[in-house]
């Protein structure tokens, strides 16, 4: 197994995959308090063309929770873009036929499964890890970051929620014969867990809860609140992964 995640390291540094989401997660880590350090800049430059059209604009103050209001806006994207990368992680290993000799040779496909599944979980959490901690390095230099309230707690979330959409990902790559349609798949069900988001007796439950560390960090919701969906993603992160082992043992490679 060992080698095999070797193997995996090396395929994501020739491919690029790891430089893309470096690139991707930092540059939204300093965008979040950069956009928000700019604000007043911007709304000075925009006064005169207001005054104009008879609006009066007043002075701008930020503050930290403006560049955490900008992080998890930015992050859903982030998480896109790590999902859109690591899509073919799979299935490019079924078109290209590298999973025959591998087995062959006597590797069981359970450690190929575990191998793949750890270095996912891995670089979400270095990646997400990165652009949390670029912004609060930025956010303590300009401001303080004190103003936010259960700021690890809704981080927290927010990571278990992207540990759920990796789940998803590797479950439907386990079966799946194209990177399209372990796209839809994954995006299918948690646009759908999304919408069943809607409804309040749900809401609680799903992994969904999880996106909304806004409301932890201005403490209009209590860590307490988040539970229930936590405890629900990480067994939905243990299904998944359960299914992908049987499925990707039944898999014709």
């Amino acid at each position: 197994m060992r080698a095999f995640f070797k193997k995996e390291w090396l395929e994501w540094s020739r491919t690029g995959r790891f430089l893309v989401l470096l690139l991707v997660f930092t540059v939204f880590g300093i965008m979040n308090p950069a956009l928000a350090k700019l604000t007043p800049w911007l709304v000075e430059i925009m006064s005169e063309s207001l005054t104009d059209m008879g609006l009066v604009a007043s002075e701008v103050t930020v503050d930290a929770m403006d560049s955490w209001v900008q992080f998890y806006k930015n992050i859903p994207m982030a998480l896109i873009i790590f999902v859109l990368v690591c899509s073919g992680s799979f299935t490019g290993e079924y078109e290209k036929g590298t999973f025959i000799p591998v087995v062959t040779k006597g590797l069981s496909r359970r450690k190929i499964l575990a191998a793949k599944a750890l270095l996912l979980y891995g670089m979400w959490t270095v990646m997400y890890g990165l652009c949390f901690g670029i912004t609060y390095g930025y956010n303590e230099y300009f401001w303080d970051n004190s103003i936010a309230g259960h700021l690890f707690a809704a981080a927290a979330c927010t990571w278990l929620f992207g540990v759920w959409v990796i789940g998803l990902l590797i479950c439907f790559s386990a079966f799946a014969k194209s990177s399209s349609q372990v796209l839809l798949g994954t995006g299918g069900v948690a646009m759908g867990v999304y919408l069943l988001g809607m409804f309040p007796k749900l809401a609680s439950f799903l992994p969904a809860k999880l996106m909304e560390g806004l409301a932890l960090l201005q403490q209009v919701c209590e860590v307490e609140d988040y539970i229930a969906s936590a405890v629900t993603s990480g067994l939905l992160v243990f299904l998944c992964m359960c299914m992908a082992v049987v499925c990707f043992d039944r898999k014709q490679l």
